[in-house]
Order: structure tokens, then sequence, then C-alpha cells
């Protein structure tokens, strides 16, 4: 079943909290929402210049996390998705270690791999693929300089 609007803006409006009490604890609280693991991810606006950041779920892979750039499922991709084009160096914070790393869109070999890792944990993102045209990439953040 599609995402309805009112779902869509319930989802924000939760994602926004989340994000909110992760950024003012310094990651002590957020990290985990039960089962699920969430990272905060740091991007410089294409247009403003000015630091972005987005809660996102994750998969470790070796030193790497890949995050998806699904946006709910809509035809157009996420904001920070859009940010790493003009510039793929970011902040990740995972818990209360933060640190640079490099973004880049997943490999077709890398995401046929690291798909269906994400969808056993979150299968809303099956449906999510199923009502959008675009292929939803993965995000693979290495870290540099730690």
């Amino acid at each position: 079943m599609p995402m309805t609007p009112f779902d869509r803006q319930l989802g924000l409006r939760l994602l926004g909290l989340h994000q909110l009490v992760y950024e003012r604890t310094g990651g002590l609280v957020g990290h985990r929402l039960g089962r699920l693991r969430t990272l905060l991810l740091r991007t410089r606006g294409r247009k403003s210049g000015e630091l972005r950041t987005a809660a996102l779920l994750y998969l470790e892979d070796g030193e790497d996390r890949v995050v998806v750039g699904s946006k709910g499922g809509s035809d157009q991709p996420p904001a920070w998705l859009l940010n790493l084009e003009t510039d793929p160096e970011v902040e990740v914070q995972v818990g209360t270690r933060r640190y640079p790393a490099r973004a880049r869109v997943a490999t077709a070999a890398e995401r046929l791999r690291l798909w269906p890792r994400f969808t056993r944990f979150w299968p809303d993102y099956e449906r999510y693929q199923a009502q959008t045209s675009r292929e939803i990439p993965l995000v693979v953040l290495t870290p540099f300089g730690v």
C-alpha cells in the first residue's frame, strides 16, 4: 500500500523529533531505535552552502556505513542526496562519535549485495522502491582522516 500524504507528514514529524533528540544529546540518545540503528549525516547545502543534517538508518559494511536515498518512496530524491552531488565530503555521527567521510552512490554490484540486507531489517524499503520509477540508491560513506 503506497504512503499517503498523512503517512509521509507523520513520518517526517517523528523523524524530525528523533533527529532533534539525537542532536541535542550529542548522540547519547537516538543512535538506537529498538533493533534499528541510525546515524546523523551532515552535508553542505548545494545552494545555501549551509550544513544540513539528516537522521538515517544505516548498515555497516566493513569500515563503511551505507544509507538509503529513499525519501519514503518519493519520485524526488532526498535533498541530502542532491547535496552529495555537489560536495561528497560529509560528516557522519554514529552515537557520540563524529568523523569525516566521503560519500558515493553504491555500484550496481554493491547494491545487489546490500539491498537485501536493508530490506530484511526495514521491509518498507521494498514498498518504497515499488512506489517510484527511480532506482532508490544506496550511498556508501567511507571514513577518511580518522
